[in-house]
């Protein structure tokens, strides 16, 4: 069975309760432009948020490279009975963006434990290949040129911070060229204990910062800097934060989080936000500590 499916009333009922709590607030933030309301435009929409919602999740969780594909042969024709007011594809993709605002709530709402062991890690989004950025439109007036080890690209930043337990706890989205560490104050202004990242999150003001309100944080170190003693726990911590890695890796191939082929920066942001949506209804399995804490 498709994956995803086997609990698909189980995510639509957590997300359908969210959506029933939050109704009025999320439609008041729709709704309101400018100190005016804006009446809604076209034809009803056969479908509520959480439908809507829990579809673009499903897709997420289901491992198709092409929404219109998944679309249109499970939710049309597989899922027909599940949701019978579905239009069509073309008309779907019109409405995907009023999802953006009652997703993120609802990614806030399920963020991780604060268990005070963090693991923090930026990934790159790019927009469009290298030799096209000139050319580029959909996201010409945000993206922006950045830089990581495997090079140049054009497009966003994801800042992530799991817990680890590898729930998600804190997300950022930035423009390419802003520095990994700019949003680390604000990404872990509510967390305490320790915080584990790569040397991309190396600087004395960011780390004395973080200390005084009771957050560490643990680096590896680079070739010409002189190491910090560190605990057998704490180096043992320190070297599983590759786990990140293989987490962020997971969410964006099998979510199919691939920016270049959106032709709408809201319909972009909201699979965006699906995709994390995903993997905290359906995280990966916590590993056994590589070495016991002491009591």
């Amino acid at each position: 069975m498709l994956k995803g499916l086997s609990n698909l009333l189980e995510i639509f009922c957590e997300i359908d309760d969210f959506c029933n709590a939050t109704d009025l607030l999320i439609q008041t933030l729709l709704l309101l432009t400018d100190g005016k309301y804006s009446a809604p435009r076209g034809p009803e929409c056969g479908l509520v948020n959480s439908e809507i919602m829990t579809i673009l999740v499903l897709y997420h969780m289901s491992g198709f490279k092409h929404f219109k594909i998944f679309y249109e042969a499970i939710i049309l024709k597989s899922l027909r009975a599940e949701f019978p007011q579905a239009p069509s594809y073309a008309r779907f993709i019109v409405l995907t963006k009023r999802a953006w605002m009652p997703l993120t709530m609802f990614m806030a709402s399920k963020f991780g434990k604060k268990t005070g062991l963090y693991y923090i890690d930026t990934s790159k989004l790019a927009v469009c290949d290298n030799r096209r950025i000139n050319r580029h439109k959909v996201f010409r007036a945000l993206a922006e040129r950045g830089k990581t080890t495997m090079g140049w690209f054009f497009g966003f930043k994801l800042h992530i911070v799991f817990n680890d337990l590898r729930e998600i706890v804190a997300v950022r989205i930035t423009p390419g060229n802003v520095d990994d560490r700019k949003p680390v104050r604000e990404l872990t202004k509510d967390l305490v204990g320790k915080l584990f990242g790569d040397k991309g999150y190396i600087g004395k003001e960011l780390a004395q910062d973080l200390l005084k309100r009771g957050l560490v944080l643990m680096t590896r170190v680079k070739k010409n800097m002189k190491s910090l003693p560190m605990s057998m726990v704490d180096k043992a911590l320190l070297n599983g934060r590759n786990i990140v890695e293989t987490i962020i890796g997971h969410i964006k191939e099998y979510s199919s989080l691939r920016l270049p082929k959106h032709r709408s920066v809201p319909n972009a942001m909201t699979h965006l936000i699906a995709a994390l949506v995903a993997y905290q209804i359906n995280p990966l399995t916590p590993a056994p500590m590589p070495i016991a804490l002491p009591q």
